[in-house]
This record gives structure tokens, sequence and C-alpha cells, in this order.
């Protein structure tokens, strides 16, 4: 995945529903810039496994990933390896 891009968000502030509206803004505004300066690399938003359960199980937060279709990969921390990939 040389021609991808991630975009690593940890989630540590007081509202993650707060995070989150951050996350999925800056996310749009890096993917459109992308696609205007390099059309072939693909972005993905990362989060740990543990903000994943936590948080992005949530039906609501699945449908804006849908509808905005927001690649994931979530990763463990500790272990340093990729525990998702979503397409």
């Amino acid at each position: 995945m040389l021609s991808d891009y991630l975009e690593v968000k940890s989630f540590v502030g007081l509202s993650a529903l707060s995070e989150f509206h951050t996350a999925v803004g800056q996310f749009l505004n890096y993917r459109v810039a992308l696609e205007k300066m390099e059309s072939e690399r693909v972005l993905y938003l990362a989060v740990p496994t543990d903000i994943y359960q936590d948080f992005f199980t949530d039906s609501f937060v699945q449908t804006v990933l849908e509808r905005y279709q927001i690649k994931m990969l979530v990763f463990h921390v500790k272990g340093q390896e990729i525990t998702l990939w979503k397409d």
C-alpha cells in the first residue's frame, strides 16, 4: 500500500463525538486535496482498536463512515499491528 496515506487519530479529547466531527472534517479536506495533487493515492482514517470498539461501532458513526465512504485502518497500539482494514 505504498500509494496510500493514513490520517491517524487518537481521540484523546473530552468528547469522542467532538473528536469524530473534527476527524471527519479533516479527512474530507485531506481527501479533496489528495484528489487534486495525487489522485492515485487513497486516504485511510486510522484509529486505535479500543477507540474503534468503544466508539466507532455505534450505528450513527457507521452511517457517517458509509455515507462519506471513509476507509479505515484499526490498529493495536501496544502490539503495533493492524487489527482491521475497512475499504
